[in-house]
């Protein structure tokens, strides 16, 4: 039976002693220094007390910061306040450092991109219509330092917050996908943290039921201190089935429903993300939060019944912030107004002070606004998912959020100042000092393989190397086909997941990122991100649609990576302008840093796309002998950043490869047209690893060689073979062509003036199979999939 009201606690917070004080004299949450009678610190002694210390620097705030509330409020906050004002204006909650730069994703949207977008950035996540009265909403999120402090729950939770986000626009969660960046893999930590990341993300996105159908695991020693686990989820909807995150209609009741709360992650992830990792610095490490995904699966299909059923006004995911966040946003975005008795909030320990309760980042909650007259239709169906619900309070016309402890006033705040009208820092940025010889180190005196031989070891050298590597040691524990609606997962260009089954009609994402870049230049690295998701999605038949995006960077205090994140930024808006996809929303996630070193500038990018009818997917490898292999786009001698000169010489220099979006654009045309219409069975893009990788991986996809020459690409493209190989130039992609259709594929390509070339063909299957790159050299691919897929395995031990 579903709980209607809290349940009295034995013991509260404010009949017990002091938690532990601070050197100035106060409680670890902000309790004065001479507690009222019980201990409480209400808005009442709030204002008798002005001079009473508080903990504020402890809590993550400035002085100014600090002073800024006092001034908004026209005294000293309440130790709640305090709590509720620390977590809301945290880096994570309030983007102080980001969002003077975060407003070109506005700025530079056009009216023809807004077409298809039916929410933007500012709600729990976007949503885009599909067609045929369907959207699809998503959005990536970070979980980075949880994910570091506790491996397992860090990364679990980070996928249960991105499925609520994704559940309280109205639609149900459908896929999941994960960017994973670790740090060496012969590092002595990195087993740890790859092991229980790799877990969090399966066991709780599997026991959810839903199907991962992409990402990158990348490992780096630059992310040795701060891995970057980025979540992604997707939902489907109806378009009259949308929900906002809003209190409107005063009278209307608050309603707590989910998880009880309880003491994990307090302060949680908006505190731990809003500072980075350095041993001289003030120790503020709050317990990680921790997931239950059966208690979240039962949430989703509770939310959906009560979506159904009409009985929610507005509805708010509690992620980071808790009830902080919940409270104040949909006070914020609604009619300004709300009263909260937070002794009605259920908790799993009656200790929990109202600070801790207001901080507490407990998983697996939501809150929705509903009419008095829908609340009893409400309970019902609460009752029959037995989810624990509890009345808050209710929305009201004072402009004022009030929270009330055992009757006492213990927050009263102008709920817009908490959610939306905190610190905005115009920091300080500029160009790094050290860029300029950073970008001259180029790869051009890099010894080359230049014989077969050498070519041939190359190449197996790369297709072992860890971010080269087969990836199913990872991907193998991710359930990517429950629900029956995953069409392609990886380690297809992009995923793929059906919405209508009358219809076919469905959607493609793939994010991507590429760190090494970012670090050459963040403003062509931001691009060169958007640009292969944007190919990956094209490659696989899908119309590029809309864009999400997460944002990992160092400390914004530091004006090196400030100019970083101001460049990578500008750099997506434009290139997004350019293409005309829409940003939609997404997360920053700053202070990726330990002792002082920055991550790599690491913008994930991902990008959706549509596909009238699933069916005429386009998958990444070839089956048929006899097809065609046909390089569209054009390859100059670009390995600057590229795998190879990681590889093989631990060389990271010069300029990453050139940008060019109208052939991005061209080349999407081109591959959308082809599948739709069948002139192609197999499609590959070339990224990481070139021409190469892309082969590799097309004849291991099913077990089928392929005979390739390369002398009229060397010839028509003026490159030697090594670049030929492994240059990473983009807008280029390995297509299979069936020879029925040969002739009206070169056809399409010579109308639009897309370069194309014929520089192989799929050959036989069978233990005989080979990649025969004919005068240079033939690898089996017996040979080739023993060095593919052997390094995560050797690394890590065999799969859980």
């Amino acid at each position: 039976m579903a709980q209607q009201t809290a349940q009295p606690a034995a013991e509260t917070a404010q009949e017990q002693p002091a938690p532990g004080t601070t050197e100035e004299g106060t409680t670890e949450l902000g309790a004065p220094e001479e507690p009222a009678v019980g201990g409480l610190d209400t808005v009442a002694r709030a204002a008798r007390t002005p001079d009473v210390a508080q903990p504020w620097r402890e809590l993550g705030l400035k002085e100014d910061e600090y002073a800024r509330i006092r001034d908004i409020l026209g005294r000293r906050p309440s130790s709640s306040e305090l709590a509720m004002y620390s977590v809301m204006w945290s880096e994570h909650c309030s983007y102080k450092s980001s969002k003077v730069h975060l407003r070109q994703f506005g700025t530079k949207t056009t009216e023809a991109m807004r077409e298809h977008l039916m929410v933007g950035i500012g709600e729990n996540a976007g949503v885009v219509d599909v067609g045929d009265g369907w959207a699809v909403t998503f959005k990536v999120e970070s979980h980075n330092h949880p994910s570091f402090v506790e491996p397992y729950q860090g990364a679990a939770t980070g996928v249960g917050g991105i499925v609520r986000d994704i559940l309280a626009m109205g639609a149900r969660p459908v896929a999941v996908m994960d960017q994973l960046r670790f740090g060496a893999i012969d590092h002595p930590d990195t087993e740890r943290v790859v092991h229980g990341v790799v877990a969090g993300v399966g066991g709780y996105g599997n026991c959810l039921g839903l199907p991962n159908v992409g990402g990158e695991v990348v490992f780096d020693a630059v992310y040795q201190g701060n891995p970057l686990v980025n979540a992604l989820a997707v939902g489907v909807l109806r378009h009259e089935d949308l929900h906002l995150a809003n209190a409107t209609g005063a009278g209307n009741k608050v309603v707590l429903f989910g998880a009880r709360t309880g003491g994990d992650g307090i302060g949680g992830v908006s505190v731990l993300a809003s500072e980075t990792f350095d041993a001289t610095g003030p120790a503020k490490r709050p317990s990680v939060q921790v997931g239950d995904p059966f208690a979240e699966k039962v949430l989703i299909e509770c939310c959906l019944e009560l979506f159904r059923a009409g009985v929610v006004e507005g509805i708010q995911d509690l992620g980071g912030a808790g009830l902080s966040c919940a409270t104040s946003e949909l006070a914020s975005a609604g009619d300004g107004g709300m009263h909260v008795e937070l002794d009605a909030v259920l908790l799993r320990d009656p200790s929990l002070s109202p600070e801790e309760i207001l901080m507490s980042e407990s998983q697996e909650r939501m809150m929705a606004v509903v009419r008095p007259e829908h609340l009893d239709a409400f309970m019902d169906v609460v009752r029959r998912w037995d989810v624990e619900t509890s009345v808050l309070g209710e929305v009201t016309d004072t402009g004022r959020l009030v929270v009330t402890w055992r009757g006492e006033v213990v927050v009263d705040v102008p709920p817009r100042t908490v959610a939306h009208e905190g610190p905005v820092y115009e920091r300080p940025y500029a160009r790094p000092s050290w860029q300029d010889a950073l970008q001259a180190d180029t790869a051009a005196g890099l010894a080359r393989p230049r014989t077969g031989e050498e070519l041939r070891a190359s190449l197996l050298r790369l297709v072992a190397s860890p971010n080269l590597a087969d990836k199913g040691w990872v991907t193998d524990q991710y359930d990517r086909y429950v629900l029956g609606n995953t069409a392609l997962a990886t380690p297809d260009d992009a995923g793929v997941v059906r919405v209508d089954e009358e219809s076919g009609l469905g959607v493609a994402i793939s994010t991507d990122a590429n760190g090494r870049y970012g670090y050459l230049d963040p403003y062509a690295g931001a691009q060169l991100a958007l640009a292969e998701a944007y190919r990956n999605v094209a490659t696989v038949g899908a119309r590029p649609l809309a864009v999400t995006d997460c944002l990992n960077f160092g400390s914004p205090e530091e004006p090196d990576v400030m100019w970083q994140l101001e460049r990578a930024v500008t750099g997506l808006a434009d290139a997004c302008q350019t293409l005309g996809v829409p940003v939609t929303g997404g997360n920053v996630s700053l202070y990726n840093s330990t002792a002082g070193t920055p991550i790599h500038p690491t913008p994930v990018v991902g990008v959706l796309g549509v596909l009238d009818d699933v069916a005429r997917r386009t998958p990444s490898g070839w089956r048929e002998p006899g097809q065609a292999l046909y390089l569209l786009g054009t390859t100059r001698t670009e390995l600057d950043g590229s795998a190879w000169a990681q590889v093989e010489h631990g060389h990271l220099g010069g300029l990453p490869p050139a940008v060019d979006l109208e052939a991005e654009r061209l080349l999407a045309d081109v591959m959308v047209s082809a599948s739709r219409d069948g002139l192609v069975d197999a499609a590959h893009d070339l990224s990481e690893g070139g021409l190469a990788q892309a082969l590799v991986e097309g004849c291991l996809r099913y077990g089928v060689g392929a005979r390739v020459w390369l002398d009229e690409l060397c010839e028509r493209d003026e490159v030697d073979a090594a670049a030929a190989l492994f240059s990473e130039s983009t807008a280029r992609v390995v297509v299979a062509v069936p020879r029925s259709e040969e002739v009206r594929f070169t056809d399409v390509c010579a109308a639009r003036r897309q370069p194309a070339l014929r520089v192989g063909v799929v050959d036989e299957p069978g233990e005989a199979a080979a990649l025969d790159v004919q005068g240079l050299f033939t690898l089996p691919l017996g040979e080739l999939r023993a060095a593919h897929t052997a390094t995560l395995r050797e690394a890590f031990g065999a799969r859980p």
